[in-house]
């Protein structure tokens, strides 16, 4: 009765989030979509916080008013105005390129967990850690809204980290017997995996009809990117899963936060598209 319950509450936080998120990102012009952005992004720092070990209002106020200041001074590093009607690409490739990097170092970091973890589990490491999954993101997709002002390459992105995480979730609980890291997330499995994997390519295939049909003409080049680029989302989705679970584990957190009933904090419906972003929107800013 219990788990029916919790389920029902999932499904419909779910379903009121895709339509807020839906509404907000079709409607709504690129520099208030970045306003709505950043945002999100000050709640999931507030959440991160957590992570670090910062337990007193003052610390938490200091390490948001800290990330505040620095997406301010990204509005003017890279262009971002009412009146713009683009993003500084070369700059945004920047920050993104510094996103790639530090998620190949996760890798890492997730292999080598928990022998290596006092190397890293340090407050100011695991603080410096949540800029360089933030930021990236932040822009990265406010830059796709910024391509594409429809919003429909942004739901896109969305739509394939989706189609990872419930490829993997009925997958892995229908025939998961293979565990994939078991000191980080006992339940994930290889099985899963290949399911997340086997999902995100089917949807990305359908992504990329529909964004040459419909978008934008690509080229057969471009055509074999964004397939491939659709495999790479269910593998770092992964990555993002389980740098979110170690961090978790490594503060004695069962979630992130509360503030989405059924499924806990902001960075635990979002952990995949932290990982995910930067090498998304990289790539269409590579083959544009």
């Amino acid at each position: 009765m219990q788990k029916t319950k919790v389920l029902k509450q999932r499904i419909i936080t779910a379903i009121i989030i895709a339509l807020l998120f839906i509404a907000v990102t079709v409607l709504l012009d690129s520099f208030s979509y970045s306003i709505f952005i950043t945002a999100a992004v000050l709640l999931a720092s507030w959440e991160w916080c957590g992570f670090i070990g910062l337990s007193q209002q003052v610390s938490k106020m200091s390490y948001l008013a800290t990330l505040a200041s620095m997406i301010l001074a990204l509005y003017f590093f890279l262009g971002i105005t009412p009146d713009s009607d683009a993003m500084n690409s070369n700059r945004v490739a920047i920050i993104l390129g510094l996103g790639v990097l530090f998620w190949a170092l996760a890798l890492l970091m997730l292999k080598g967990y928990p022998e290596n973890a006092s190397h890293w589990n340090d407050k100011s490491k695991i603080a410096l850690m949540g800029l360089l999954t933030l930021i990236p993101t932040w822009t990265g997709v406010i830059q796709l809204k910024y391509i594409e002002p429809q919003g429909f390459l942004v739901l896109g992105l969305f739509v394939l980290v989706a189609a990872a995480d419930i490829g993997a979730y009925f997958v892995g609980k229908g025939i998961g017997k293979k565990k994939l890291a078991p000191k980080l997330s006992p339940n994930k499995t290889w099985e899963g995996v290949w399911g997340g994997l086997g999902a995100c390519f089917v949807v990305g295939a359908i992504l990329v009809w529909f964004i040459h049909n419909y978008l934008f003409e690509l080229t057969l080049y471009q055509f074999v990117v964004l397939l491939l680029l659709s495999l790479s989302v269910a593998m770092l989705d992964v990555i993002g899963d389980l740098l979110e679970s170690m961090l978790k584990r490594n503060r004695g957190l069962k979630d992130s936060g509360v503030i989405l009933p059924g499924h806990g904090g902001i960075l635990d419906r979002v952990d995949g598209l932290l990982a995910v972003t930067p090498i998304f929107v990289l790539t269409f800013l590579i083959i544009e």
